[in-house]
């Protein structure tokens, strides 16, 4: 499948990506060519095979859920160049 132009050019609008000329070329071949790679698995005869929603037999594989030593606010704090109330001041990253 080739992609064209105008297809590379909407899916950099949807990724909000700006793309010069050259970047839309090199893309388009690319993308063109990762989709060629994907035909392949049309080809791939599934007519009997059994539909699975999960190939590997894992449930709920979690860690225990164990309390470990942690360390003194106060030394994890004398590591932080600004403080405030205990915490970690950092600047603010929201409006």
């Amino acid at each position: 499948m080739n992609l064209s132009k105008e297809e590379v050019q909407h899916i950099a609008l949807l990724a909000r990506l700006g793309l010069s000329e050259a970047d839309i070329e090199k893309f388009r071949i690319q993308l063109s060519q990762i989709l060629q790679n994907f035909e392949v698995l049309n080809e791939v005869d599934t007519a009997n095979l059994e539909a699975t929603a999960q190939s590997i037999p894992l449930n709920n594989v979690f860690r225990a859920d164990d309390p470990k030593h942690s360390y003194p606010p106060h030394e994890i704090l004398a590591n932080a160049p600004q403080q405030e109330a205990g915490y970690f001041k950092v600047k603010a990253v929201l409006e």
